[in-house]
């Protein structure tokens, strides 16, 4: 898919991957439209975006995605602005073992609710154009963290619904391609004093240390330049895309449907 003239919609996207994210779809001729729940980052960032790409490029809505309400109404509201939708990216997400189910709520549920509701603007069953969702993940979704358990399952979650969510549009004609990808530890906000986030698994600090020195620490930039690759490539459906330092891998997963 080529992004010039595209319209998109990239949640959480005021801050780390989510603003990397909407940066390079910027770049690449998309129209996007930012959702966040952080009113005042996600403001800035637009203004940031207009004085450099123009102001008819980029839309911020202030949407909290464990609300239908809020992303009914967002994407209602892009597809007015930008006369439709070809690309959602779920990104919003947080890591938290001490609110657990707030961090299933965002992390996994969000991201189904954002698909569904995508699927009424975008399907061709329903009129739309089809086009691609990439849904975030983690390394976590393909291997488990023991100092996170409840994210490893809600990564392992959207790894899972991707999966089977880009089969079943391919067999049911929605015309549209779902990715997940799965980086390693990413510099964000989301890694500042992560031990702090560990909740009753706090006093496992020390291995997440371990397992960050090991495995090494990537940009953002890394990040949203494999989702740059996964919603180009029309080949890519129901693709998990690993990166790390040392390189990005796509994921050899066994099959029972074939």
């Amino acid at each position: 898919m080529a992004l010039n003239g595209k319209s998109a919609v990239v949640t959480g996207a005021a801050m780390g991957i989510g603003r990397a994210i909407t940066e390079i779809l910027l770049q690449n001729g998309a129209q996007v439209a930012l959702l966040d729940v952080n009113k005042t980052a996600g403001e800035s960032l637009m203004e940031e975006l207009n004085k450099q790409y123009g102001a008819d490029r980029t839309l911020f809505l202030s949407c909290n995605v464990e609300s239908e309400e809020q992303i009914k109404a967002a994407f209602q509201k892009t597809a007015e602005t930008f006369g439709g939708i070809d690309i959602l990216c779920n990104n919003a997400g947080i890591l938290n073992e001490s609110t657990w189910e707030k961090t299933v709520s965002i992390n996994l549920m969000g991201v189904i609710r954002g698909t569904y509701l995508a699927l009424e603007h975008m399907s061709k069953l329903s009129g739309g154009r089809g086009g691609v969702i990439i849904n975030t993940a983690s390394m976590a979704g393909i291997g488990p963290l023991p100092t996170c358990p409840v994210y490893t399952a809600t990564k392992s979650g959207v790894v899972g619904f991707t999966r089977a969510m880009a089969t079943a549009s391919a067999a049911s004609g929605y015309g549209i391609r779902i990715n997940v990808l799965c980086p390693g530890f990413v510099q964000t906000d989301l890694m500042s004093n992560i031990t702090t986030r560990l909740g009753q698994f706090s006093h496992l600090a020390d291995l997440a240390h371990q397992l960050i020195d090991k495995i090494g620490i990537i940009k953002v930039s890394d990040v949203a330049e494999c989702l740059l690759e996964l919603v180009t490539d029309d080949t890519k459906n129901g693709e998990a895309l690993m990166v790390f330092e040392k390189g990005r891998q796509y994921v050899n997963f066994p099959s029972f449907t074939q």
